[in-house]
């Protein structure tokens, strides 16, 4: 953006659209004032810290999948526990501050206007280190809601929630008291980031406390399930993706000094996008107890979503044009470039993983993860690494320390991603055939789960390898950034001078196109983004809520007893939905293994519910009366004497550990607020209860040979799992009484 001081003055803004200029003979007084490159700073150091920390516990999970003893003998450091650990690392801690960190940046140049609160920015800054701490304190200790991506309790919830309206005000503030009349493309990205993760974490986090830090779903089984890959769905879309197009239209044209290709293009992929992505949610649910009207209009818009998505890379790709001697040169670059080409494989494979005939292979397997992490690690991470590159030399004032170790890093990347992603895409496709499998006499070929896994080994270890690369490149970058910072000084006032807005110019040219309009009004543009958001959003969740039939009741189905309510909070304690799935999908392949596939009516009761998203063990919705209580101990201590060679670890913590039951009755009482039809004297007689059906199940170990106090953790884990799936055997059994 050129301001010139004599008249007549043409601002130009980033797009390169001339915007106005004065009445003849009037100048444009410039207002001088400061870009605040300390919360910048803050935010990109926090981005480096959490970045290494989240890719390290991410390798360390890795290789939990092939070698057991990573664990640790630990409980929390298992990989239930850890595994969401790394997510919200690499998520919100890593890619959050990176987001920050580009939005405070170049939010003001765009603007021409400092934040509007300092002490906004640093409530912002230190609010959101405080969170991602909480969520390294908690989730460890199994304190944890099980919803993927929203794994945090209730006032951590909360603690979200009031940051994110911090960043709100500081944002809105700062585009209120801009000197550039134009909201540039940029900008429209971060207002509909910041309306629709507002949206989704209040609708996807509502949930009835039962202490500090448990909670239960507001939701049940099926409605849940939709909330949550609504939510999850576009989680990626609105915190992964959105934002990082708005800094990509910023940044990759200040890199590379080139306009951006399509002005035209950016407002039809902005407003597509956006509308599209909403609806995508349902594809991670294709074959589940979902209505199946609701997962197809989730594959309808998936496959739309190419267009807008492809649109996006491609008007990246395009600035690029007339500067490829310069990609070739400049590493920082070449990560923009290998970043917006993964960016363009995710959003091509997403589309058609949600056709159903490859979902029906892909889903529950190892290809899910080599797709999720060519979009993180290639797009967030690559886009990341480039704009720490580009931003610090520049806010310190000094030349990167070394650029060598630039182009180190992206060849370690570059070869990190493939280390990870094609060993992952081939242990995806051998799983999906394999458990598809049937001999010619028309048997599963592979009827032991363990069989298939213990395939996957060797994929699973070039992936470590593959993860441990791309961590070594992210420390060679922290390295080179940290020299580059001592070497320099730190502008924390950037000097900055422009007119102010009230003394601007009457619209000429191109400002009579409509677009142009919405442009200058941030209010109109977010209740535009809100509005378009809401349409996909109403019409998919409120007939799930409101017509009954799409969650048909069974009769049957009854509530867990208290028992089970304590089982099942240990079972999302250990994080065991992270390796176990309760779906069985109504394929032949899958009825032959586990059994009768799951119903809706099934999950009324499930707050929240466990169907999972990957299988690195099998299914367990049919488990119930499968095998005797004892097997359930000797596996728990031991899985390798019930399964030799089994990777999951052995739990003996929860044979030595006395059961919790101090909040049974209020875990009873909460559920019952949430539509679980218990009774007051269910409530109140909670613990007598849970006391005797512990007490049946000691002494069913007793017999065989088994000697375990009936207040241990173990007993009640096993009468959850022995719950599993037996609502429907009863049904049966009695349709099949004369």
């Amino acid at each position: 953006m050129n301001v010139t001081t004599n008249p007549p003055i043409v601002i130009i803004s980033p797009d390169r659209a001339a915007i106005g200029q004065p009445p003849p003979g009037q100048r444009l007084v410039a207002e001088r004032f400061a870009y605040d490159n300390t919360i910048v700073r803050n935010f990109a150091v926090a981005t480096i810290i959490w970045g290494i920390i989240g890719m390290l516990v991410g390798v360390i999970a890795a290789s939990q999948l092939f070698a057991p003893a990573a664990n640790l003998s630990n409980q929390y450091t298992t990989f239930g526990r850890i595994r969401p650990l790394h997510t919200n690392a690499v998520i919100f801690a890593f890619v959050g501050n990176a987001i920050f960190m580009g939005v405070y940046y170049s939010l003001q140049r765009l603007c021409k206007a400092r934040m509007f609160s300092d002490l906004l920015s640093k409530i912002h800054f230190w609010g959101w280190q405080l969170i991602i701490v909480s969520a390294v304190a908690t989730l460890p200790l199994g304190l944890t809601t099980s919803k993927e991506y929203a794994e945090l309790e209730w006032p951590i919830d909360i603690a979200i929630t009031l940051i994110w309206v911090v960043f709100g005000i500081n944002m809105f503030g700062t585009i209120f008291k801009r000197r550039e009349r134009h909201l540039y493309v940029a900008i429209w990205f971060y207002i509909a980031t910041f309306v629709t993760i507002a949206v989704l974490h209040i609708i996807n986090s509502l949930a009835i406390p039962v202490t500090l830090f448990k909670s239960y779903s507001l939701y049940a089984g099926v409605q849940d399930a939709l909330v949550q890959w609504w939510y999850g769905h576009n989680a990626v879309a609105f915190f992964l993706t959105t934002p990082y197009l708005g800094m990509m239209y910023y940044f990759l044209p200040k890199m590379a000094n080139r306009p951006v290709y399509s002005y035209k293009l950016s407002i039809l992929h902005f407003w597509a996008l956006i509308f599209l992505y909403i609806w995508a949610g349902p594809h991670h649910l294709l074959y589940s107890s979902l209505p199946d009207w609701a997962q197809s209009l989730g594959v309808v818009f998936s496959i739309m979503l190419i267009a807008p998505s492809w649109g996006g890379m491609i008007n990246g790709l395009l600035t690029l044009r007339g500067a490829w001697d310069k990609v070739r040169e400049d590493a920082i670059l070449k990560f923009m470039v290998v970043g917006l080409t993964a960016y363009g494989m995710a959003t091509f494979e997403g589309p058609m993983l949600s056709l159903k005939n490859i979902n029906a292979i892909a889903h529950f397997t190892d290809w899910i993860v080599a797709h999720v992490h060519v979009g993180a690690l290639g797009w967030n991470g690559f886009l990341t690494f480039a704009m720490l590159y580009w931003l610090i030399p520049r806010m310190y004032h000094t030349p990167l320390h070394s650029k060598k170790l630039i182009n180190i890093h992206f060849w370690l990347g570059t070869l990190g991603i493939l280390f990870y992603a094609v060993p992952m895409y081939i242990s995806g496709f051998t799983q999906g055939m394999m458990w598809k499998e049937f001999t010619v006499e028309g048997t599963l070929r592979y009827s032991n789960f363990l069989e298939t896994t213990l395939q996957l080994l060797p994929m699973h270890r070039m992936r470590a390898i593959g993860g441990t690369l791309y961590l070594i490149g992210a420390i060679l970058m922290a390295y080179n950034l940290f020299k580059t910072m001592a070497a320099g000084t730190l502008t924390a006032n950037e000097p900055a001078e422009a007119p102010a807005l009230e003394k601007a110019y009457v619209p000429v040219g191109n400002d009579t196109y409509w677009h142009r309009w919405l442009e200058r009004k941030p209010i109109p543009l977010l209740v535009g983004s809100l509005v378009v958001i809401l349409i996909g959003t109403l019409i998919e969740l409120i007939p799930t809520f409101m017509v009954e039939s799409n969650v048909p009741t069974i009769s049957a189905v009854q509530p867990y007893t208290a028992l089970e309510v304590e089982g099942r909070d240990l079972y999302i304690r250990e994080g065991c939905v992270n390796c176990h799935t309760q779906m069985v999908r109504p394929f032949r392949s899958e009825t032959e293994r586990y059994g009768e596939y799951s119903k809706a009516g099934e999950f009324v009761y499930d707050h929240p519910f466990l169907w999972g998203s990957k299988r690195t063990g099998p299914d367990l919705h049919r488990e119930g009366n499968k095998y005797p209580d004892s097997w359930h101990y000797h596996h728990m201590n031991d899985p390798t004497s019930m399964s030799p060679g089994s990777i999951m670890p052995p739990y003996p913590w929860l044979l030595e550990q006395k059961l919790d039951v101090s909040h049974t009755g209020g875990k009873l009482k909460a559920l019952q607020q949430v539509g679980v039809p218990y009774d007051d004297v269910a409530i109140t007689y909670a613990n007598e209860d849970l006391q005797k059906q512990a007490g049946a199940i000691s002494d069913k170990l007793a017999k065989d040979g088994i000697n375990v106090k009936s207040d241990r953790e173990i007993v009640a884990l096993i009468a959850y799992l022995q719950r599993l799936g037996t609502d429907i055997k009863k049904m049966e059994t009695a349709t099949a009484t004369p």
